[in-house]
């Protein structure tokens, strides 16, 4: 698995400029996991994302001009844990300074927390709303962790969240190496959000869970060898 993540890793860098190991590859596969959250948590926890918090934002603005089918609580509630999974990761980063470290202990507690909202869906469903809000603030908490450590990484046009600036970028720069993972990056949410769909829509949100949560944990062993 180590050669296969590292020669993909090695195509999303056709300038031969990687100098990130396999974590661009890694990365990727993160991205798909963006995806799937985002499906369940749109299409099964009341309209809200807990990857994406530009749309939270602007939710949270139609909800409080009187649309009736958007929450204020649960987009606050996903940028607030958001917001402390993010701290959480810059605190952990003040003492795990090895980036590798890092992605790898951060990795397996997002694991953990899809993980736990996994459980959550196999023993109570996820109606009624303290249950929706548990499974949000799982999610989101560990997507903000996703995106804290991502962001130190700073691997170029691997976000795993944000597309605007990427879609920017395939529009507005010449093609050359960067598009090429802009593609990728841009492949990868469109197919986590579509297999997420699928999962949610077809045999319900606990497979669309164990999928990310699946995709997690092979990031996290994979980051280890």
């Amino acid at each position: 698995m180590t050669k296969m993540l590292h020669r993909a890793a090695e195509r999303l860098f056709p300038d031969g400029a990687n100098r990130y190991g396999a974590l661009p590859a890694l990365l990727v596969l993160l991205t798909v996991v963006s995806g799937i959250v985002d499906a369940v948590s749109f299409l099964g926890l009341g309209h809200v994302f807990v990857a994406n918090m530009t749309g939270n934002v602007v939710f949270l603005g139609f909800a409080l001009a009187g649309a009736s089918d958007l929450s204020a609580r649960h987009s606050l509630l996903a940028v607030g844990s958001f917001v402390a999974g993010a701290w959480a990761t810059g605190r952990a980063a003040g003492r795990i300074t090895a980036k590798g470290r890092l992605f790898v202990s951060v990795t397996a507690a997002h694991t953990t927390l899809v993980g736990a909202a996994l459980a959550v869906v196999l023993t109570t469903g996820h109606r009624g709303g303290e249950v929706q809000a548990a499974l949000i603030a799982l999610l989101a908490c560990g997507m903000g962790m996703q995106n804290a450590v991502v962001r130190r990484i700073a691997v170029p046009d691997l976000k795993t969240t944000v597309l605007t600036f990427t879609i920017t970028g395939l529009a507005d720069d010449p093609f050359g190496a960067p598009t090429v993972r802009r593609l990728a990056s841009l492949a990868a949410m469109f197919t986590g959000a579509l297999c997420g769909a699928a999962l949610h829509l077809g045999p319900g949100p606990a497979a669309a869970l164990t999928a990310a949560t699946a995709l997690l944990a092979t990031a996290t062993v994979a980051a280890l060898t």
